[in-house]
This record gives C-alpha cells, sequence and structure tokens, in this order.
C-alpha cells in the first residue's frame, strides 16, 4: 500500500487519479459498454456518484465484485454489486442529498452500505442531543464528524483503503471526548467469503462481500469513564426496502430461557404485530420502508450475525460483526433519561417510513445496524470493531441452504413470516 498522508487535496486527486484508471482499464466493471444497459444498476449508480465526487471503486481481482466507497461522504460504503450482466446494486442512495450538496438539517442522508456512528444516540449520555434540549425530533442532530465533510485517505490499494479522522464531542452530560477513528474498508473476495460462511455457497450463487474495520483511539487526557458517559463503534447499512423484504434476526437462547424481553421495540412506539413477530428463536421484522419503526436486541440475545431476505429480487443479506464474548455493558440510544444508561441493544434493525402522517420519509430505506460495548479507554487505548457485509443472489436452494447455515432458519420461513405472498 502507498501512503497518501498530507492533506485532503492529495489524497481527493490519488482517489480521483484511482477511479479514472479504473474506469479506463475496465476494473470495477464499469466499461463503456455497460453504460447505456438500463439493467446495470450499479453503473448507473456508480456514474450518479461520479458526478458529484471521486468514488474509490473495490474490485475482486478474480470475480466481478465491486464495491463503492466515498472518501467525500465520512468514507462510507455507498454500494456494491455482485457484477454479471444485470449488475445489480444493493446499497441505497440518497440522491437528494447529494444532489444538495448543502448541508440538511438534522442528518445528511447520502445512504450507504456501511457508514460509521457513535453511540449513544439519546440519553444523558447522548451524542445527538445537546444538553437540556428535549429528547425529539426536532433537536435531534448528528454530530459534524461523523455526518460532514469529507475524511483524509491514508492508503489504497486495489481492494482496501483507508480513512483517518480526529473528532472532539461533548454529549448531554457535558463530558468532552477526543478521538482519532482510523477505519480500513476491504473487500472480502469470492472465496474467502465462501470460506467464512462455513458452507458451499454453489456455482450459480453470485457473491460480494466486504467488511470495515474501526478503530476508535482515546487521545484525550483522561480515561472514559461510565459516570460521565461512554461511546460506542456504531456502523449502520441502509439498504432498498421492498413489499417482500423481511429482516432476519436469531437470537440466542429461546424466548423464555432468558429473563427479559425478546428485543426492545420502543425506540418510536411499539411496533404493531402485522410488521413484527417472533417464531422459535427469530425475530422477522419488515423491511418496506413504510413504517418508521426499530427495533433491537441486547447482548443477552444477540448473536454475531443478521440478514434479511428480498424474496422478489432473490436476495439475501447477511451481517457479521466484532461480539466479545462476555462483554454486556451497551450504551443505551433510547430518546428519554434513562434508568439503565448501559443497557442498550448489540443488532438494531431500522425500518424506514414517515415520521408523522403527511411527512416525507428520510429515505425510504431500512437499516441492519452493528454497535460496540461501551468503550471505557485510557488516553492512547483503542478498539477495534469490523462489520462485514455480505450479498448473495442466485438459485433459492442454494440459498436456503446458506440461510439455515448463517442465520438458522429457512427462506420459506423468512418469506412467510407474515403470511404466504
Amino acid at each position: 500500500m502507498r501512503s497518501v498522508r498530507g492533506g485532503g487535496r492529495r489524497a481527493a486527486a490519488l482517489v480521483f487519479a484511482g477511479t479514472v484508471a479504473a474506469l479506463a482499464s475496465g476494473a470495477g466493471g464499469c466499461r463503456n459498454q455497460g453504460m447505456n444497459d438500463p439493467t446495470d444498476r450499479f453503473t448507473a449508480d456508480l456514474a450518479f456518484l461520479e458526478r458529484h465526487s471521486p468514488i474509490v471503486v473495490l474490485a475482486d481481482p478474480q470475480g466481478p465484485a465491486r464495491v463503492a466507497v466515498a472518501p467525500a461522504y465520512q468514507g462510507r460504503v455507498m454500494t456494491s454489486t455482485t457484477g454479471g450482466a444485470d449488475a445489480p446494486s444493493f446499497g441505497w442512495i440518497g440522491r437528494v442529498a447529494i444532489e444538495a450538496r448543502e448541508r440538511q438539517p438534522h442528518m445528511n442522508v447520502f445512504g450507504g452500505e456501511d457508514r460509521f456512528w457513535l453511540g449513544p444516540e439519546g440519553g444523558q449520555y447522548g451524542l445527538f442531543f445537546k444538553q437540556g434540549d428535549p429528547f425529539d425530533l426536532a433537536h435531534w442532530q448528528t454530530p459534524e464528524p461523523f455526518d460532514w465533510g469529507p475524511w483524509e485517505v491514508t492508503s489504497q490499494s486495489a481492494t482496501e483503503v483507508s480513512f483517518h479522522k480526529h473528532m472532539a464531542l461533548v454529549n448531554y452530560a457535558g463530558a468532552r471526548f477526543e478521538l482519532d477513528v482510523d477505519r480500513t474498508v476491504r473487500l472480502v473476495t469470492a472465496a474467502d467469503a465462501a470460506a467464512r460462511l462455513g458452507t458451499p455457497v454453489g456455482g450459480a450463487v453470485r457473491t460480494v462481500a466486504f467488511e470495515s474495520s474501526n478503530t476508535v483511539t482515546n487521545v484525550g487526557a483522561g480515561k472514559w469513564q461510565p459516570e460521565s458517559g461512554l461511546v460506542s463503534v456504531w456502523i449502520l447499512g441502509q439498504f432498498i426496502p421492498s413489499p417482500a423484504t423481511t429482516i432476519a434476526l436469531p437470537f440466542a437462547g429461546g424466548a423464555e430461557a432468558i429473563a427479559g424481553p425478546v428485543m426492545n421495540d420502543k425506540y418510536f412506539g411499539a411496533v404493531p404485530p402485522d410488521r413484527l413477530v417472533v417464531r422459535g428463536a427469530t425475530v422477522f421484522f419488515k423491511g418496506d420502508g413504510q413504517y418508521r419503526s426499530k427495533i433491537g436486541l441486547s447482548p443477552s440475545r444477540a448473536l454475531d450475525v443478521a440478514g434479511s431476505y428480498d424474496a422478489a429480487g432473490r436476495v439475501l443479506t447477511l451481517v457479521h460483526y466484532t461480539r466479545p464474548e462476555g462483554a454486556s455493558q451497551y450504551v443505551n440510544s433510547m430518546w428519554e433519561l434513562q434508568r439503565e444508561p448501559y443497557k442498550g441493544d448489540a443488532i438494531n434493525s431500522y425500518n424506514d417510513g414517515p415520521a408523522a402522517p403527511g411527512k416525507a420519509p428520510l429515505g425510504p430505506f431500512y437499516e441492519l445496524e452493528t454497535s460496540s460495548p461501551g468503550l471505557e479507554l485510557a488516553p492512547g487505548e483503542r478498539y477495534t470493531h469490523v462489520h462485514r457485509t455480505m450479498h448473495l443472489t442466485g438459485p433459492e436452494a442454494d440459498l436456503d441452504r446458506i440461510a439455515r447455515a448463517t442465520l438458522k432458519v429457512d427462506l420459506a420461513d423468512i418469506t412467510n413470516a407474515f403470511g404466504p405472498r
């Protein structure tokens, strides 16, 4: 890898040069003959993104999979594709916010399959509300360091790109956090992805996989303490919703084996039973982008995997993440003053929709989210959270076998969770 430290202008020039070279050579699948193919959604999305900002295209050297990463949008993965004749595009892209080219209130909804945030969102130690403000949408604001502006590119190769960002944040209680974030996005080759699944993929299945490695370092003068608030690494992926998409969250212990509720569904009010069901050891949640709602699994319930299935497009999406054994102190992001600020969730899923009747949704999109534990870091200490995303398309028999091996549930169970389609 070649180092590119030395400022945003030099880094942007390297990114742009690398992208142009990839396009010219056909690397990343952006050959000219695909530009006018209306079924080639990835090429269309990439062309849109590149009209507004340089994009790093990561490519599998032994296959057609590609991943589009945007340094200008906080180093997030914008979208990805398995490649092939129809080149699907899996990430939801916030075209309105990107085209606006100016900061939006509350959150710049650029989209993307993997973006970096820090938690908690709400509560007495929340990062998204000023001290004394009410916990409502009018006062909710995503902190600028991970909402707006480019991140410095520190190194780049054909299959990965690394970023650096210094942040200074103040939580609701007034505690200040000085931290450095080092983030690497890498494409996981098809061969490595198959090995990680633990089951044969099948020759007719197309795959794209990538992961982000997110390291937070305390560069302040004091240790981060629970009494004044902790932060956590929070990675969120936004995906294209559809009436045929169902989110599947397997959980530990069975419905009766662990004391307490299976999940938290109270973030934006209780989710109606026609949109959220528990069967066996799996939570099923609609990913249709039609009803604003959010759920979460505590560390006592959460496994190291979450997923979704789009039955119409035959797309199985899997997310794996760092899940430290025995870790139980997760920050609480509920929009309220909390009795238990460290009884938060390790996995969340959000389904977008109107915040109120007659209001426009943020997207719409749906999200799969993972978090690190709350970080008690002394000065100079660091923690790394890895979040891996995989999309698989192909024959349902192969996808069913993969779903059973990873999510421990049949595709039919996911597809029919809310009644036969």
